[in-house]
């Protein structure tokens, strides 16, 4: 990436300094009557919609989230009449659904889960069943990430989401989907100003990503996959599963970053040290390439070379990436 050596140390200022971050327990603080409510509505266990709204917002701290209030990566598609949100995505400028709250998030995303005959048979199982729903989404097609569902199940075990399912809670959900799916229809009716009637499995499309990158190993023993075209930061920590603020975190950037094809982005924390002893700056080079092209910290490197933010290296010099530079 063709920087100055003082952005990347901005950068990782404005990563590690910027508005407060929502944390896990915040998150279920705030959303999980929601996702009971809408549990005593459609039947799709509170556990399983916040582990997902989790999981695929970075718990609420994506742009889409927090300027959206879309929390499940829900694109427009042509039925689609409510308000928008526009982001660079898998493409540039990729319509997303805009939602009044949260819990409108949590309904679109329901409602789909409830019409599509190929997640119909995970309202026979119990709402407590969690593995179950968590393998049947997967098997159902719902993310291509072979980890879906054992990331779910991490999760709701991790933050004991399974609490959300008592009887006491769902004492509303009694009936059995099939008692339920008159009362169900009539509300999508009803909603004309997104026309979900209307919309079949394929005009509806939750976004996790279309596949699943090639995910490597560097010479630093950190996971890592390289950046390839159309790629964003967005699109890269969908199909990873990994939430965005922490995908800035390992890579010391933020959203103004700009990605580069062939680019190492890092999937784990970057390392103390790097795998070599050495590296000779050359023409094009700048500290921040470096870092990423080794997976070492940027402020390593000015640590184990002796330099000050400011220091910018010369073409020739040796940088040192493991050991430290003599005074």
């Amino acid at each position: 990436m063709k920087i100055f050596v003082a952005i990347p140390f901005i950068f990782f200022s404005l990563c590690t300094i910027a508005g407060k971050k929502i944390t896990p327990e915040e998150y279920i603080a705030r959303y999980k009557e929601d996702a009971v409510k809408e549990m005593n509505r459609s039947g799709v266990p509170a556990s399983i919609t916040l582990a997902q709204g989790m999981l695929e917002s970075g718990y609420g701290n994506s742009e889409l989230a927090r300027k959206a209030n879309n929390h499940f990566g829900i694109k427009c598609h042509s039925k689609w009449k409510g308000p928008i949100y526009r982001i660079d995505d898998d493409q540039k400028d990729e319509c997303f659904r805009k939602y009044k709250t949260v819990w409108h998030s949590y309904r679109d995303h329901s409602d789909f889960l409830r019409r599509s005959k190929r997640y119909a048979f995970l309202f026979e199982l119990k709402m407590t069943d969690y593995k179950g729903w968590c393998r049947g989404l997967k098997k159902a097609g719902y993310a291509t990430n072979p980890k879906y569902a054992s990331l779910l199940i991490k999760m709701i075990e991790r933050y004991d989401l399974n609490q959300y399912v008592s009887k006491k809670r769902r004492k509303k959900s009694k009936r059995r989907f099939k008692d339920i799916q008159p009362k169900i229809k009539e509300e999508i009716d009803n909603r004309s100003h997104a026309r979900l009637e209307e919309e079949g499995d394929d005009d509806f499309e939750i976004h996790i990503g279309p596949s699943v990158p090639e995910v490597k190993t560097s010479k630093n023993w950190i996971k890592y996959i390289e950046v390839k075209k159309g790629d964003t930061y967005y699109s890269i920590a969908k199909k990873n599963a990994l939430p965005i603020n922490r995908l800035y975190r390992y890579n010391e950037c933020n959203s103004d970053t700009v990605l580069k094809i062939g680019t190492n982005i890092y999937l784990q924390p970057k390392r103390s040290k790097g795998s070599s002893k050495h590296h000779v700056f050359q023409k094009g080079d700048d500290l921040y390439r470096i870092s990423q092209e080794y997976g070492i910290k940027l402020k390593d490197i000015y640590r184990r070379n002796n330099w000050s933010i400011d220091h910018v290296p010369q073409i020739g010099d040796k940088i040192y990436l493991r050991g430290k530079r003599r005074v």
